[in-house]
């Protein structure tokens, strides 16, 4: 009886078509794009051979040289496809460096692959596995269900493999490489009752089929525009890699004027210069043979992931291409200035977890390194990397241990010669790292959310100060709060703050909250609504740090701002006439806006002296105080009276 080859043609053209979208959609980059394809190239190869098999078994006398050849082929290919599945799992979940520790796994993975060879190489002169008869039809051996045997071990070693680590695979996942295996069942055990039925390379060209859907989708895993694996396949792989306990060496290639240059070259030929760092990195990749995964997060950032043991020439690689953003990137006869930051990481031992690397990819630390290679540990040397990670934990810390402390810096009155009002500053002191300066707990507490803590807290010690003797005593017209960013868009602040004056029975006008000039430019309808609910209670209101920012002044003076501070990078005056003519003009605008003016950073009597001839209301600054604990600023103040 002929065997029916219909099912293995069809399987044919399946595999051909997968492989030439695989091609077609850029899926041939990277450890597990590569091991797809070639599992598909080795399923190809064991079709064409069995075809070739089945059409020399058909003929009727004849070729037996060739059916040995053809069947010899197809049966040592078709031992190997288990096994590469199962390395193309391995791969999948990223355990790679778990399966070549394990000797037991690795032996009964390939000693059936082995086993099968020796036996088909001595199977011309034994007929273990098969012969040709003298009417020329192939014939199974004795020894031919050792074939069966071979592919039950691949098919339970690959379930349990899958079920082990199931847990570094999304459920979809699981599930589509897991069928596989009832395709193949169904297919083997047909074809052993049928011989003449050859569907099971038809099964798992279906199975590659269904896995390419399900899981090798090139919309979930490739930048379209750089060809690079994109942020949503790593951030899957990253958090892999920290569940499978892997160590990695990653290299950050940060472009820093990422921003200007789209402004600058508009979408598509920013596109261009991405495609041309893409394309090097490519480059680089291949000449360091570092075998890293190359990813493109966005916003010029990108990504070599190494395995530890490729990861011995990261310097190299990193310094090449900080060499190579250095020279710059032509594009339509404009040398493009690329200023690049590139940071060396490892993995667990500077990042010990998904969300510690989560974090450093968002932290901005690392692109005040221009032009340089650094590495992750002077990093977290240089910018109190660990007190921003551990944000949280030291702001609890501190509010149960009372580490922190409320300052207030005393604020002159020039037209009434006295000390009219203070500004409420934070200090911290933890008991493992020490003094920490606002500079660095206030920006991380208000990227963590920690923030909001941090506000009640000097809020009520304030709005406690106001309430108690001691201030009533020494003349103050108010407090100033200052009000962070985070802080202004809080929809219930307006709430928060009336409940906490009526709580201390305080006169609102004893409050004065500074909003920062960066705060201020939000276009947010929380914001006015919060500040119109103060404002209306009696509240009032001083834009901080003006001269620092990039003002909307439109939005500005809509809000309701009594008082201006300007910074004290605008009272640098001396030997410097132009800024002079900045200030005195800003001044002028101010006052012609009938705000009062509060002039910060002043350190010497000759700024003291100029101030008062350009009569500001108020000065503050080192010259009258530093920012001082409550008690002494109470002790400071009776005795100026």
């Amino acid at each position: 009886m002929d065997k029916v080859v219909y099912y293995d043609v069809c399987a044919l053209l399946i595999l051909v078509i997968l492989l030439v979208s695989l091609i077609l959609r850029r899926m041939t980059k990277g450890r597990l794009n590569k091991a797809f394809l070639w599992l598909n190239v080795l399923i190809l190869m064991t079709t064409v051979t069995d075809i070739w098999a089945v059409m020399l078994d058909n003929m009727t006398s004849g070729a037996i040289t060739l059916k040995y050849i053809a069947h010899t082929a197809y049966l040592l290919l078709h031992s190997c496809m288990a096994a590469m599945y199962i390395v193309y799992v391995v791969i999948h979940t990223d355990t790679m460096h778990k399966f070549k520790k394990n000797k037991i796994l690795i032996g009964l993975t390939f000693a059936p692959v082995v086993i099968i060879t020796v036996l088909l190489a001595v199977n011309l002169g034994n007929k273990f596995i098969f012969y040709i008869n003298e009417e020329g039809q192939y014939v199974r051996g004795q020894c031919f269900l050792v074939l069966y045997g071979a592919a039950v071990i691949g098919i339970i070693l690959g379930i349990i493999y899958l079920v082990m680590y199931r847990k570094a695979l999304s459920v979809r996942n699981f599930v589509a490489l897991l069928a596989v295996y009832p395709f193949t069942i169904v297919a083997v055990l047909a074809q052993y009752f049928m011989p003449g039925l050859l569907v099971e390379m038809f099964a798992n060209a279906c199975g590659m089929l269904f896995v390419s859907m399900i899981v090798q989708r090139p919309e979930e895993l490739i930048d379209v525009n750089t060809g690079l694996k994109k942020l949503g396949a790593y951030l899957t792989d990253m958090e892999r890699i920290f569940y499978n306990e892997k160590q990695v060496t990653i290299i950050m290639v940060n472009v820093v004027n990422y921003v200007a240059l789209k402004d600058m070259l508009g979408y598509n030929g920013i596109n261009v210069v991405l495609r041309k760092i893409a394309r090097q990195i490519e480059i680089t990749n291949e000449k360091e043979n570092a075998k890293a995964e190359l990813y493109y997060l966005g916003n010029g950032r990108f990504q070599f992931v190494m395995e530890r043991s490729k990861a011995e020439n990261a310097m190299d690689v990193a310094e090449f291409m900080c060499d190579y953003l250095k020279t710059g990137i032509s594009y339509k006869h404009m040398d493009l200035n690329i200023v690049n930051s590139i940071c060396i990481a490892r993995c667990p031992e500077d990042l010990k977890d998904y969300g510690s690397l989560m974090s450093f990819i968002d932290d901005e630390a690392m692109t005040k390194y221009k032009d340089c290679v650094i590495e992750f540990s002077a990093i977290r040397k240089n910018d109190f990397y660990d007190i921003m990670k551990n944000i949280d934990e030291i702001v609890e810390r501190a509010l149960a241990n009372h580490s922190f402390a409320v300052y207030y810096q005393p604020i002159y009155s020039v037209k009434e010669n006295r000390f009219a009002s203070a500004e409420a500053l934070l200090r911290l002191n933890d008991a493992e790292y020490g003094f920490v300066s606002p500079a660095v707990f206030i920006p991380a507490a208000e990227k963590s959310g920690a923030i909001y803590k941090i506000g009640e807290f000097v809020f009520e010690e304030v709005c406690k100060f106001i309430s108690s003797e001691e201030f009533e005593h020494l003349g103050l017209d108010y407090i100033e709060v200052n009000m962070s960013v985070a802080q202004c868009m809080q929809s219930n602040l307006a709430s928060q703050i009336l409940t906490t004056i009526k709580k201390y029975n305080i006169d609102p006008k004893k409050l004065n909250l500074e909003i920062t000039e960066t705060a201020a430019s939000y276009s947010q309808k929380t914001l006015m609504d919060n500040l119109i609910t103060l404002h209306d209670a009696g509240i009032a209101f001083s834009l901080d740090d003006f001269g620092t920012g990039y003002s909307n002044m439109r939005r500005i003076v809509s809000m309701p701002f009594r008082i201006i501070k300007i910074d004290k990078s605008l009272t640098e005056v001396e030997d410097n006439p132009k800024l002079m003519v900045v200030l005195k003009n800003t001044i002028n605008m101010i006052k012609g806006m009938n705000m009062e003016i509060v002039v910060e950073g002043v350190e010497t009597e000759k700024l003291v002296q100029l101030f008062k001839e350009l009569e500001c209301e108020y000065i503050q600054g080192y010259y009258y105080s530093k920012p001082i604990p409550k008690d002494e600023f109470i002790e400071y103040c009776m005795q100026k009276r």
